[in-house]
């Protein structure tokens, strides 16, 4: 995995966000924003956009509103932005299922996130852990594979979506260790930890902003965690790589909206964004929920939206992923 905070968090780039505030059409914007979020309330994708929402708002002298549209792992949402008027009052929270893996999941997606949409910036990276009830007695990688073995077909894991980095985690898992489980999509990453704290499902590949807090209390137990390195936040929790090598899988989102958005709007945008997202307040409570600030430029996340999707159409094709 390319290291996102070398590749795209430049310190030039940070330095001429606040002239670059200073840019575009003296008119815009009058009114709020609206900011598309694919998944249901509760979710990390929410959860981290009204993190985000009150400091663009007072930057951008506008309110920043959060407009849930979950279904098709985020498909109903990005396609709402694609059809949306670029003028810069309508833009998606996009996340890694939305803009890098869906267009190798579905065949008829309708729109092509790589060219009808308009790059603004990079958000954030999202920690995951591999999670399980408190009442189950798998306490490492290698006991919930010799379960899952044990009975195929049986044990199940959740996800915020098809498609999604928690839905890939889990097939992956599947294909490196060689177990077959039960995936069970949710729409959105609130529901599913509903029903994971409460028995219903065996195990999740959960983002942090959900999950810390439940291991916290107690209700959830860290197995593992799917990058390449073990998280700050939960040192003592190895990587899934030190059971089952090459397994790594990121998350991440980044703001987006409609193609031809006019680039004065684009950089002002941009430049909103990044003053938020190094706004010591915001910056804290978002490493505190498990999310990694990755501002970048427009140019930047247009490539590495690219790059996504092309990395990811092998993986989707090997693990045998697809829309149930």
């Amino acid at each position: 995995m390319i290291h996102r905070r070398a590749l795209l968090g430049g310190g030039m780039g940070l330095a001429l966000a606040a002239p670059a505030l200073a840019q575009g059409s003296a008119a815009y914007p009058d009114r709020p924003i609206k900011i598309t979020v694919g998944f249901a309330p509760g979710g990390s994708t929410d959860t981290v956009t009204r993190m985000m929402a009150p400091k663009l708002g007072a930057l951008l002298g506008q309110p920043v509103v959060v407009d849930n549209r979950p279904g098709g792992s985020g498909n109903v949402a990005t396609s709402t932005t694609v059809r949306a008027a670029a003028d810069g009052y309508n833009l998606l929270m996009g996340t890694i299922s939305a803009l890098a893996i869906n267009p190798s999941m579905f065949t008829d997606l309708g729109f092509d996130p790589a060219t009808d949409l308009a790059p603004i910036g990079m958000a954030v990276d999202i920690q995951s852990v591999l999670v399980v009830p408190a009442d189950r007695p798998w306490r490492s990688v290698a006991e919930l594979v010799a379960a899952a073995k044990a009975k195929p077909d049986t044990l199940s894991y959740s996800s915020s979506g098809i498609g999604g980095a928690g839905h890939l985690s889990g097939a992956l898992l599947d294909h490196l260790a060689g177990i077959r489980t039960v995936h069970v999509a949710y729409r959105g990453g609130g529901p599913a930890m509903t029903d994971l704290i409460s028995g219903k499902i065996d195990y999740s590949f959960a983002t942090a902003p959900n999950a810390l807090p439940m291991i916290e209390a107690g209700r959830l137990r860290a197995l593992a965690v799917p990058t390449e390195q073990r998280l700050p936040e939960l040192p003592d929790v190895p990587t899934v790589a030190e059971t089952l090598p090459g397994f790594a899988v990121a998350n991440w989102y980044a703001l987006v909206g409609p193609k031809g958005l006019p680039a004065p709007i684009v950089q002002k945008l941009n430049a909103a964004l990044r003053e938020t997202l190094r706004d010591p307040e915001v910056k804290a409570l978002l490493v505190a929920h498990g999310a990694t600030p990755t501002p970048s430029t427009p140019e930047e996340l247009g490539r590495f939206i690219r790059s996504e999707t092309a990395k990811w159409r092998p993986i989707v094709q090997a693990t045998g992923a697809k829309p149930e």
